[in-house]
């Protein structure tokens, strides 16, 4: 028994000396070789140009629509998918107040569905599926446009479903994620979002009083994934906003469970009456002064058309070539 034990601290002490002979070896090593001299050639991007093509438009306002507001095949410049989408209140009358080359009013179509779990009968299309081609449409248009128009601003704009896919374009692009570059965070001059479902307050943003204490249900149900085939509750954005939260704003009516949610406890239970949640009486009158109206008196939607207009109105016109 003797002889055993001497061998497994004869063997402990090879190895701790193995071990700190490999560690000395490291730290005295050289490091590696730089490739190439210093101050060859920069990979950074080129500088902007002074001005763009003639058919580009000063600003991009890219509104998303909520659940049931929109469809795929939808015109994006005359949206007919729901008369009563709440966002046209405010994007008809940015296109009535400006001209088409001072800004592209750009309602991205999009599936903007939401199957009930619990209701067999639902053959709509899945959130992630109808989030996943919303985020992809918008992303795309974003992307093209500052191809096409390097100079252009944007201004995202977005309610229920809509506004949680524009709320992560903006975390995409505030923490470095794309579709723009990190120089280019600059361009987009604002975010507005109506009843944003991954809310969470002290992200950054700015949170239009009266803003109630709770969170977004992706938030509440964020620890529990992807629990119901089909609608991943994804939680926080990873990051908030980055470099945009200090443009972004978020409207929310207290009760309304679509931005306003308790921790939940029980998922199952949980997940019906979210499903649900589109139609209750509070996040369906942000066209009214009912559940929630600002400091001045205005509908969320008067506010974030006076908020988007008064941005429009700051950016000065972008010469064309």
């Amino acid at each position: 028994m003797l002889k055993r034990r001497r061998l497994r601290w004869l063997l402990l002490a090879v190895l701790a000396l193995f071990l700190v002979a490999y560690l000395i070896y490291q730290w005295l090593s050289p490091p590696p070789p730089v490739k190439g001299p210093p101050g060859g050639p920069s990979t950074s991007a080129p500088p902007r140009p002074n001005a763009q093509p003639a058919d580009c438009p000063d600003v991009l306002a890219l509104v998303i629509p909520g659940t049931w507001e929109s469809k795929a095949g939808d015109d994006p410049h005359h949206p007919t998918a729901n008369p009563k989408s709440l966002l046209l209140r405010v994007s008809s009358q940015l296109q009535n107040r400006f001209d088409d080359s001072r800004v592209d009013v750009y309602t991205v179509p999009y599936k903007a569905a939401f199957r009930n779990p619990t209701d067999l009968r639902d053959r709509q299309a899945d959130y992630n599926d109808s989030r996943a081609q919303g985020f992809k449409r918008a992303a795309d248009k974003v992307t093209k446009t500052h191809d096409h128009c390097p100079l252009t601003r944007y201004v995202f704009m977005g309610f229920s479903q809509g506004a949680v896919i524009a709320g992560d374009l903006a975390s995409d692009i505030g923490n470095g994620r794309g579709p723009l570059d990190a120089r280019d965070q600059d361009l987009v001059i604002g975010v507005g979002l109506i009843a944003d479902g991954r809310r969470q307050v002290g992200d950054g943003a700015h949170y239009v009083a009266p803003s109630p204490p709770g969170v977004g249900a992706e938030v509440a149900l964020g620890g529990f994934g992807s629990l119901v085939p089909g609608i991943t509750m994804t939680g926080a954005r990873d990051g908030g906003f980055g470099t945009l939260a200090d443009r972004t704003y978020s409207i929310c009516a207290p009760g309304d469970l679509i931005c306003d949610s308790p921790t939940i406890a029980d998922p199952l239970k949980a997940i019906g009456s979210l499903a649900n949640a589109a139609n209750n009486p509070v996040h369906a009158m942000y066209a009214t002064k009912r559940y929630w109206k600002s400091k001045n008196s205005q509908t969320a939607t008067a506010w974030l058309l006076g908020w988007s207009t008064r941005l429009i109105k700051k950016v000065e016109p972008v010469p064309h070539t």
